[in-house]
């Protein structure tokens, strides 16, 4: 059937075989040294947004880096040294046979100082939140906080079907006035339906380990003193503005409150408050 083997003739037949075998190999090539490619830059981007994530973390001010258990008075004074990513944390599953954030008797309410924090969610805290849904896939939004903080934003960039996040990677970037902010992923896992601002969800992901994947994340009675510290780090980021007292009564965030004060470097509070250092 090959030219090199023995009886080979050059008929129709012979060489409509050549043409059919050498396209299906030419073909099962291609799509092998696409996949490749496609793997070796996806790998790079992994490595690159790992190492951006780490500089932009240590850069953080410390008050940012607060660590979890410090938050529930678990310890005095703790800062994070694994960049949220409390998996990695030789500590942490000490910590949990003491404490379980999510047994805490004085637990109740799905309303944090006016912001609307299910329970049945877990939270980032770059200001996302992860619910797991019955069939194994995680959908990803953007919490309250975070959404009264930006506002109705004037472009949000999704990933595309298929793309594979990274904790703590980019998850999609949205834009607002002059400002464009990644918003961080924060669970690992590929992209199988994309949503936005309109239907409250702005990602479904595949998570590569729907159990193991969310222990970093807060939860339970976590939520509510994070809450309080993002509202101080909120306004001491606005005084340095030479902004005064700029949160409702009660804690509530102004809607929309970068047309209150127009002249603040918005760009740098809302990149300080989605952990862009």
């Amino acid at each position: 059937m090959f030219p090199w083997v023995y009886e080979f003739h050059w008929s129709a037949y012979h060489i409509t075989f050549l043409v059919i075998f050498f396209s299906v190999v030419a073909i099962i090539g291609t799509t092998v040294v696409t996949a490749i490619l496609r793997m070796r830059k996806a790998f790079k981007q992994q490595k690159v947004e790992a190492i951006q994530w780490k500089a932009e973390f240590e850069d953080l001010p410390p008050e940012a880096r607060t660590c979890r258990h410090e938050l529930t008075r678990e310890v005095k004074h703790r800062t994070c040294h694994n960049e949220f990513d409390c998996r990695s944390c030789t500590v942490h599953p000490a910590f949990l046979e003491k404490y379980n954030p999510e047994e805490d008797p004085a637990l109740a309410g799905e309303s944090v100082y006016g912001f609307a924090m299910p329970l049945d969610r877990r939270y980032h805290r770059g200001h996302t939140w992860v619910k797991k849904e019955e069939d194994g896939t995680c959908t990803i939004g953007l919490d309250d906080f975070g959404g009264r903080l930006i506002g109705n934003p004037d472009l949000v960039e999704l990933p595309a079907v298929g793309t594979q996040l990274q904790v703590n990677g980019t998850g999609w970037y949205m834009k607002k006035q002059d400002a464009k902010l990644r918003i961080l992923s924060p669970v690992n896992g590929q992209v199988v339906e994309r949503g936005g601002p309109d239907k409250g969800w702005f990602l479904k992901v595949r998570a590569e380990d729907s159990d193991g994947q969310t222990r970093h994340l807060l939860r339970g009675a976590e939520v509510r003193p994070w809450i309080m510290r993002e509202m101080e780090r909120l306004q001491r980021s606005l005084s340095t503005d030479g902004v005064g007292m700029t949160l409702a009564d009660g804690g509530e965030l102004v809607p929309e409150m970068w047309k209150q004060n127009p002249d603040i470097d918005w760009e740098g509070v809302w990149g300080e408050m989605f952990l862009e250092a």
